[in-house]
């Protein structure tokens, strides 16, 4: 005779694989890339490694997807703010005070995903945290360009190296309050170098 099953009735519950992005990319946040292992990764979702490798092919590949989704809703927006016809300086203050308030706007995962992991030791993670970091210093290059093409060069590497330190420091315990003093402080020097 057959026994009753003490399986639940209903289909399973399903894997989610945005929601799993989702909670992989605020475990890489507020760890670092190189500190969040496999097991951590599987234990967070609620899969087991087979299922995770079959889903994500790596701890890199599943950090590629977070960088992508971490870029169209937590990160700076810089197409939004360098629009075209704003005056520069003006512009590239505003992307310095966003980076500041993203950066420091949760302490549980501060400053910036993709410049942090720029740095990690995985050459993959490494690269596509690089090749985040490369766009948006190409962007700033070309917004500053149009206008102002002899200064592109030194004001885009002059942005993305205070978007570094504000990341650094965000991750260093300096609350949001610092960050934006920082940052509006950064930004009387583009105000000297390109004034109205």
């Amino acid at each position: 005779m057959p026994t009753k099953s003490n399986r639940p009735r209903g289909r399973p519950r399903r894997f989610d694989p945005d929601q799993a992005v989702a909670t992989a990319q605020r475990l890489f946040h507020a760890r670092g890339y190189d500190a969040v292992s496999v097991a951590d990764l599987t234990e967070a979702l609620g899969i087991n490694p087979p299922s995770f490798y079959a889903a994500f092919g790596s701890k890199a590949g599943l950090y590629a997807r977070t960088l992508c989704r971490y870029t169209e809703s937590e990160g700076v927006p810089l197409a939004e703010l360098l629009r075209p016809g704003r005056p520069v300086a003006e512009a590239l203050a505003a992307v310095l005070e966003e980076s500041a308030r993203r950066y420091g706007a949760d302490p549980a995962t501060a400053g910036c995903l993709a410049i942090e992991g720029a740095r990690c030791n995985d050459p993959e993670a490494r690269e596509a945290a690089r090749a985040l970091t490369a766009a948006a210093e190409d962007t700033i290059r070309c917004f500053v360009a149009a206008t102002h093409p002899a200064a592109a060069e030194c004001l885009a590497d002059y942005v993305v190296t205070m978007m570094t330190g504000l990341s650094t420091m965000a991750r260093e315990g300096h609350d949001l309050d610092r960050l934006l003093a920082t940052a509006r402080f950064a930004s009387l020097v583009l105000a000297h170098t390109l004034p109205a």
